[in-house]
């Protein structure tokens, strides 16, 4: 990270106080070999896709000096297609992602790398399982993506 950001020079507080509050598939979420659950897997890989979204946006607008698009934008609709019972998806309303947005905001060079890679080191981690779970349905069901 010191030679990609030049940010050695500064504090790694912000990387203990992590407070984004970003989805994680855990044990509890049915994603995992033990105890898999179909339905609320998907419902929490489409929730945590959706919730992603505003984060991933946050970093595409941090990124001025690009003129095209960092992400796929129908990223969330691979699993939500899937769902069961789309209705239970949790999509966060317009209100909180403009609110999220903001306070996502620094004037201050450091807390937006760090923002940025904090968001990313955990899509990554989120996406791994992801992958993890879809491969699974893929092998156990006609699952096509």
């Amino acid at each position: 990270m010191c030679e990609k950001f030049t940010i050695c020079g500064n504090s790694m507080e912000m990387l203990v106080q992590n407070n984004l509050n970003l989805p994680k598939v855990t044990e509890e979420d049915g994603c995992l070999l033990a105890g898999f659950d179909e339905d609320k897997c998907l419902r929490k890989i489409s929730s945590g896709l959706y919730t992603f979204q505003t984060y991933l946006e946050y970093i595409q607008e941090t990124f001025t000096s690009e003129k095209q698009n960092c992400f796929n934008w129908g990223t969330p609709m691979l699993s939500f297609s899937q769902v069961i019972n789309p209705d239970e998806v949790t999509i966060p309303d317009p209100a909180t992602q403009k609110s999220l947005r903001t306070k996502l905001k620094s004037d201050k060079t450091w807390i937006e790398k760090i923002t940025t890679h904090l968001i990313l080191r955990d899509f990554t981690s989120f996406m791994e399982k992801t992958v993890r779970a879809v491969r699974y349905l893929k092998n156990t069901r006609s699952f096509s993506v």
